[in-house]
């Protein structure tokens, strides 16, 4: 029994998340590829000996490879467009049409760039479809984190603490403590809390930040994080659930960019990325939660792929653009070799980047089921 519970919940469903992200951003390259007249050889899930497979009407081999790890778009002319003598292959007219490579720039570009778009839809109408159907989830006002040297952790307050009232005025949520908090910096304030079965009186004074922008002034900070077991769900209309989906997505990737600008100024490590062991763990654990969950975790997830196929390193969708961007610029592609060298320096920074997170899941994994 616990070989099947830990096999439908850490490796199916992990599979499953896998292969409808792949998919999806697959889809967004292949879909464009044909609107714009390019022959599809090869849509894969998965890499290594096929499986499984069958072709369609257009000729497009579909399968399902081996290693379960990625995916890949073949198209017509996109490799091999040069004989080892550097001789451009000779084309006839009928394969010139349906050729990547003898695509405009503007249409290649928009192909390699429909995968990563393509995910950043994909999550706003996860983000969406969830606000819709499950509800958007709102934090309530209880404690689920202190930050050290803050003014609640100066004034005593603990996680799992309720709070009821600032100054009298009572609070539900945690935007509307946050919204009282914010307009009194270094003022010091009454929080009525609801600790247990009782109702206390704490007094903590926000201490002053200078605000997000420019004209916002100083605000209040009290240096508490909502508990993410308590939150209640209010159902959207569809338009302003896609509002609310763009929101998050807009929100979740300036984070990521933020925590990798954090990464690369040394202002905090890298032992928080994780790669496909994590993810298979978080899968299963959102999965035990409900479908909604692994939903959620899907829109995260795509969001993360888009962005980081958007990085400028060759092998990435990212790289690709960057060489139309030189190609743009100079009037002409880069030369072979130069496209040969720095697609191997992306290959070896890729497999680097995924050795590094393999190696963070493991020291994690192994802490967790050893502490």
């Amino acid at each position: 029994m616990d070989f099947l519970y830990f096999t439908w919940n850490y490796v199916i469903v992990f599979l499953i998340v896998l292969s409808v992200l792949i998919y999806v951003h697959e889809w967004g390259h292949y879909w464009v590829a044909l609107r714009n007249g390019v022959r599809v050889e090869v849509f894969s899930i998965g890499f290594g000996p096929e499986i499984f497979g069958w072709n369609n009407a257009a000729g497009t081999r579909w399968k399902i490879g081996a290693i379960p790890l990625g995916g890949y778009v073949k198209m017509f002319g996109e490799e091999d467009s040069r004989e080892e003598d550097d001789q451009e292959i000779k084309l006839t007219d009928e394969e010139k049409a349906v050729s990547f490579h003898h695509k405009t720039l503007g249409q290649r570009a928009a192909i390699v760039a429909a995968g990563p778009i393509v995910n950043f839809i994909f999550a706003i109408f996860a983000f969406a479809g969830l606000a819709v159907f499950e509800g958007n989830p709102i934090p309530m006002a209880v404690v689920g984190e202190v930050l050290p040297s803050s003014a609640a952790s100066e004034a005593g307050i603990k996680i799992g603490d309720k709070i009821v009232a600032i100054e009298s005025e009572g609070v539900a949520t945690f935007d509307d403590l946050r919204k009282i908090v914010i307009k009194n910096p270094e003022r010091r304030m009454a929080f009525d809390i609801q600790r247990g079965e009782k109702i206390i009186k704490i007094f903590a004074t926000p201490k002053a930040s200078e605000g997000p922008t420019a004209n916002s002034g100083r605000i209040g900070l009290l240096g508490i994080r909502p508990h993410l077991e308590y939150l209640k769900y209010e159902r959207q209309d569809p338009l302003s659930a896609l509002w609310t989906g763009t929101e998050r997505t807009f929100v979740l990737t300036y984070r990521i960019l933020a925590y990798i600008g954090e990464i690369i100024s040394g202002a905090r490590n890298a032992d928080d990325l994780g790669g496909p062991l994590r993810i298979a763990k978080i899968s299963g654990d959102m999965a035990q939660m409900g479908v909604s969950q692994v939903i959620l975790l899907m829109a995260m997830l795509s969001v993360n792929l888009g962005l980081i196929n958007l990085f400028p390193i060759p092998m990435l969708d990212g790289g690709h653009l960057a060489f139309y961007a030189a190609e743009a610029v100079r009037g002409r592609p880069l030369g072979p070799k130069a496209q040969e060298y720095g697609f191997r320096f992306g290959l070896i920074l890729v497999l680097l980047l995924f050795a590094f997170v393999m190696w963070n899941d493991i020291i994690n994994l192994k802490s967790e089921l050893f502490s």
